[in-house]
Parts: structure tokens; sequence; C-alpha cells
């Protein structure tokens, strides 16, 4: 993601790993995949209530809008999916979750920073996907757990 090079299909088949070049270390057998990091699908009971408190609520106020909520703990991002989502909501709650993880130990600002990523680059990449023959419209892997929750912040008041 950091050079803006995407590998179509046919390049990317010779390697086991189908996620952007930029976020896998190729350097070491022994590295440390950033995908290990990302858990798409957790459910909200995996979070005791100290960890509600202190990570789910802090988090949802960055995805007020978005079909996700993105949570760090203790160096791992944890995905959790809108009962609403759908396969493009689900592609860019990965990669999102992957530019959190690849920064995670580098930005005190870990959610906006990762913000700033999606709302410049995502669509971008995207586009460069698309252009290269890859289908983004749909899963190969279903997400078992969803949660639902409001993602649009209410513009009326209620009493």
């Amino acid at each position: 993601m950091e050079t803006g090079q995407v590998l179509s299909p046919e390049q990317v088949s010779s390697h086991e790993h189908v996620l952007p070049i930029q976020l896998i270390s190729w350097s070491s057998k022994n590295a440390n995949y950033l995908h290990k990091k990302v858990h798409l699908g957790m459910r909200i009971s995996s979070f005791d209530n100290m960890e509600i408190k202190e990570h789910l609520l802090s988090a949802a106020s960055y995805y007020t809008k978005a079909k996700y909520l993105l949570v760090e703990r203790k160096g791992n991002i944890d995905v959790i999916v809108h009962k609403n989502s759908n396969a493009a909501d689900v592609l860019k709650s990965f990669i999102h979750a992957l530019v959190l993880a690849k920064n995670v130990h580098k930005s005190k600002s870990l959610h906006s920073e990762g913000q700033k990523w999606v709302d410049n680059q995502y669509e971008v990449f995207i586009q460069k996907l698309k252009s290269l023959g890859w289908k983004t419209e749909r899963l190969l892997s279903p997400i078992i757990w969803r949660a639902y929750w409001i993602y649009e912040p209410l513009e009326e008041k209620i009493d």
C-alpha cells in the first residue's frame, strides 16, 4: 500500500497469501504476518465488562457511520461486523484492520491514522484491484458472528 502497486490475480497466484504486498513482510521465514493479528467477526460477548468500557466504547466513536468496529486489544485488531454489512463492508473492515495492525505500535492516534488512510487510499486501492481483474464484491468465507448497533448518528433529538 505504501508504493501503490497492486498485483493481478495471476501474479499473486504463485504466492500463498493474497493480501496487499506492502502489508506482508517477505524478508523472513518467521515473519509475523499482519493477517494473524486481525480477528474478523469477533463476538461482543468475547469482551469482558472492563474491555467494553475501555476499548469498545472508545473505539465506537471513530466508526459512527461504518458497518464495523475495530478494537485494538494486546496488539491485535478485533473486527466486529454489523448485522447489515455486505461483502464490500467486510472487505473494507479487514483492509482497515490490516492498516491498524501495521501501525499498532507506531502511532498513538491509531484510529485517526487508520481512518485517514481509508479516506485517502482505500477507494484507489479497490479500483486498482478491480482494474487488474480482482472480484471485490464477493467473499470466499462467510462471517459467522455479526452484531447490531445504530451506526448512523441520530439527527433529531428523541424525547
